[in-house]
């Protein structure tokens, strides 16, 4: 099975082309921090996934994705509150990354065995 039969990595691709292009509306004086920062950190989810899809040892790399999931809640907490990104963004935002943060913790229980 390669990645792009993964339902997890095709909504993650959805939801990175989404990020990317929110993120660029940012205002310029944060696109640097803020806008690089979540983009990096969204890349580094999508290269991860791709790796746990070809790898044997999956559950390590699932967990730095949760852990990178994470962080990526806490920054566009605070995008949010410093009204880099509106209400329905923010609401959009952590509805998809709970449902992946779903999805990759049900991958990992899967790699985990009963």
């Amino acid at each position: 099975m390669g990645h792009d039969d993964l339902k997890v990595f095709v909504r993650w691709r959805r939801f990175l082309a989404w990020l990317l292009s929110a993120t660029e509306k940012f205002p310029k004086r944060v696109r640097f921090t803020f806008s690089s920062r979540l983009g990096n950190l969204a890349l580094d989810i999508l290269e991860r996934l791709v790796e746990a899809a070809y790898t044997s040892n999956k559950t390590t790399l699932l967990r730095r994705v949760n852990l990178d999931i994470e962080k990526m809640r806490v920054l566009l907490r605070i995008s949010h509150e410093q009204r880099y990104l509106g209400d329905r963004g923010y609401e959009h935002a952590v509805k998809e990354l709970y449902e992946i943060g779903r999805m990759v913790g049900a991958w990992i229980k899967q790699q985990e065995g009963p």
